[in-house]
């Protein structure tokens, strides 16, 4: 079992991202962690609600491609820079 007691009032306190608990009128010594803010990233470092919004962006992009021809044109040519780019170049 954990260590919380049954009608037991708690004060939550907020050191930076971590928050603390401890029962009222005790010792600031004895908080316990029993939480902390989350920001989920990328393996490149950026937020992760950055990266959903982009691919998001993308996905509407590709959508509205397939009904505008010159839409559609842009990215054919930025598919084509992309695998001549990719591809191994030999001397």
């Amino acid at each position: 079992m954990g260590q919380l007691k049954p009608a037991a009032t708690l004060i939550y306190e907020r050191d930076g991202d971590t928050v603390y608990a401890r029962e009222a009128g005790a010792d600031p010594a004895t908080r316990t962690e029993v939480g902390h803010d989350y920001d989920p990233r990328t393996q490149d470092g950026r937020p992760l609600h950055e990266w959903i919004q982009q691919d998001k962006l993308w996905g509407n992009i590709r959508r509205a491609a397939r009904t505008n021809p010159a839409l559609q044109d842009v990215l054919d040519h930025a598919i084509m820079i992309y695998h001549l780019t990719r591809t191994k170049k030999s001397l």
